[in-house]
């Protein structure tokens, strides 16, 4: 587990330049660091020791004539298999690592090695004699890759802020980023707030020569449904899927512990993982906390329970760091925890298990319940449902009963549904926001989406939809940030490649059966652990803005942040203000809206009201 940045081009004194880049990205990896380059390329390293821990593992790596160097972010689960075939074929390792088997895999299979690859990945490989480098990201996403090309030059790195360091950088705001963010609370395509800087998509490997990139997907969802077995076989499969992957990922010279909540993806995981070290935090408000009840679970399964309790300030306190660690403003509340629970997780390991994807794979959102409990009203002819849904949007009190609903339902799932989360804004309103309007991007980014799981049942249309978005910008963007911040690696066993062929053969009833969710998912936990979390309905990960919104002195934090320059820049400020003072008043809970403009707001004040952000060690 590591960081890495890079680029390709001339550049005079690129040492200096690689290091300060490498810098930037400290947190990633605090246990040593490495660098080459020649007279075209420059690839820098940050390690976080996890696998063959000593000097040998360090990167960047060599095959055996030099002639090709590797940096790499991620852990190979089959790494062992993968490297005994390579012997066979002749290849000379000189580590016990991971990383080597990428190399020599490369050498061997080419463009081809992705497709043998079972891990959480993201890498690099420059050939010094044809001036080639090849790169790929996992099938899920879950390590980030960015890259640019700018001035001659092509940059790429774990962590965007290590560009900022390089002359042939150009910091410049992607404004029409925006308003898709105000609807999704994050930024949903390859395209990011920095202009010219894209993420490499999940499933993909790119080969940059002479010049030019060219991106090729090697894997894509493919949810068919189709199993010939029984309820209960398929639940026996989950099973051992399930506790064969959670073995693989538990692979590693150092400790590996598990995040704990009080649902059932993280309790399975823990249950079947059997680590010493459990993590969990919440506040002082019992409705916004999860301790007690994960405190009850890990003490059935005679697991030791670490807990903090988050106090509101400290809470705050941390919003800007946040915002420099994610790089890119995320409005989901619960991210910023996760930098807490991954703070206290860091404190006595470097390896922790997460549940994130399950929901994903095995249909657990509550939402995939919609469909299948109101499908008689779906039958209403769609001109009527229009109707109503524009009524209850322009007409009907905000807080009223049933609006929320009509308006879902006066549109097709297609138009309706792009992500888990909520509507932040819908694309009336942030026109009426944002001062130069928000062209409709939303079905944009979802029609082509919706075009490749045509003729799917609508569970598995959503499944696949919040796989290509909120799981990758979301779910395991903060993840993997919140969990490097604090040079902690976050591994996650429900995505994985055998993982995920089993999931793509479940069919619906084994997915929902409304109101239940994650069916056989539960019911294979249901033969292990108790029947009370086996079953919890989804809770989330509740954090209480709301409330803390209507505080004076949060709401003055906020207020002031609204009427600040950079506010006025792009927003309607009396709209802000009016969103704010209905809140505080209890008129209206605007308490996502109002987050997701200031979360914007912070980030931007971190990394555009400044020459360039700095380290918050360095503070």
């Amino acid at each position: 587990m590591c960081g890495f940045t890079g680029f390709v081009g001339t550049l005079e004194d690129k040492e200096r330049v690689l290091e300060n880049m490498m810098n930037t990205i400290v947190h990633r990896g605090p246990d040593s660091a490495g660098m080459f380059t020649d007279e075209d390329a420059a690839l820098g390293f940050r390690r976080l020791s996890i696998i063959d821990i000593g000097e040998t593992g360090n990167q960047p790596l060599y095959n055996e004539d030099g002639s090709k160097v590797l940096t790499f972010n991620g852990e190979i689960y089959n790494y062992q298999e993968l490297r005994d075939e390579l012997i066979q074929a002749g290849h000379v390792f000189v580590t016990n690592t991971d990383s080597e088997t990428l190399l020599h895999g490369y050498e061997q299979w080419g463009e081809k090695l992705v497709e043998r690859l079972r891990g959480m990945y993201a890498f690099v490989i420059w050939d010094r004699n044809e001036k080639k480098l090849f790169g790929a990201r996992d099938m899920f996403g879950i390590k980030p890759f960015y890259y640019a090309k700018m001035n001659g030059t092509f940059l790429f790195g774990s962590e965007i802020k290590s560009f900022l360091e390089h002359p042939h950088f150009e910091k410049v705001f992607n404004e029409k980023a925006l308003g898709n963010y105000l609807s999704f609370q994050f930024v949903p395509t390859n395209e990011t707030f920095f202009k010219g800087v894209y993420c490499l998509q999940p499933g993909y490997y790119f080969v940059y020569q002479d010049g030019k990139m060219k991106a090729v997907r090697y894997f894509e969802p493919n949810f068919t449904g189709d199993t010939d077995k029984s309820f209960e076989e398929v639940v026996n499969e989950v099973e051992e899927t399930m506790k064969e992957s959670v073995k693989m990922h538990k692979i590693s010279d150092v400790e590996v512990a598990s995040y704990l909540s009080s649902g059932v993806d993280s309790s399975y995981l823990t249950y079947l993982s059997q680590v010493d070290h459990t993590f969990t935090v919440g506040f002082d408000d019992q409705k916004y906390s999860e301790i007690q009840d994960a405190k009850e679970f890990a003490d059935s399964i005679g697991m030791k329970n670490d807990s903090k309790v988050i106090t509101p300030q400290e809470y705050w306190d941390v919003l800007s760091d946040f915002t420099y660690y994610m790089d890119e403003p995320v409005a989901d509340p619960a991210a910023v925890a996760l930098y807490f629970l991954s703070k206290e997780a860091a404190k006595k390991v470097k390896v922790v298990l997460s549940g994130e994807g399950s929901d994903e794979l095995f249909g657990g959102y509550n939402i995939y319940c919609e469909p299948l409990e109101y499908n008689g009203f779906d039958r209403i002819p769609m001109w009527m449902r229009r109707f109503l849904g524009r009524f209850a949007e322009r007409c009907m009190p905000r807080e009223m009963k049933g609006r929320g609903f009509l308006m879902r339902h006066g549109k097709t799932l297609e138009e309706r549904y792009f992500a888990n989360a909520t509507t932040i804004f819908t694309e009336r309103e942030a026109d009426k926001l944002l001062k130069k309007g928000c062209v409709p991007g939303i079905q944009r980014v979802t029609a082509p989406l919706y075009k490749r799981v045509q003729g799917k049942d609508p569970v598995t249309k959503m499944q696949y939809v919040d796989m290509h978005l909120w799981l990758v910008h979301d779910i395991l963007m903060k993840g993997d940030k919140m969990g490097m911040a604090n040079s902690l690696e976050v591994r996650v066993p429900f995505l994985d490649k055998e993982v995920m062929k089993l999931a793509q053969r479940l069919p619906l009833d084994y997915k929902v059966r409304a109101p239940k969710t994650k069916v056989a998912l539960r019911a294979a936990a249901d033969k292990v652990i108790r029947k009370k979390t086996a079953e919890k309905k989804k809770l989330g990960f509740p954090i209480p803005i709301r409330v803390w919104l209507r505080e004076e002195r949060y709401y003055t934090q906020v207020r002031r942040m609204f009427e600040s320059e950079a506010s006025k820049r792009f927003f309607h400020t009396a709209y802000l203000i009016r969103l704010l003072e209905e809140h505080k008043k209890g008129k209206h809970d605007n308490s996502r809206k109002i987050w997701t403009v200031y979360i914007f707001l912070v980030w931007y004040e971190r990394y555009f009201m400044h020459e360039k952000p700095v380290h918050p060690a360095m503070n």
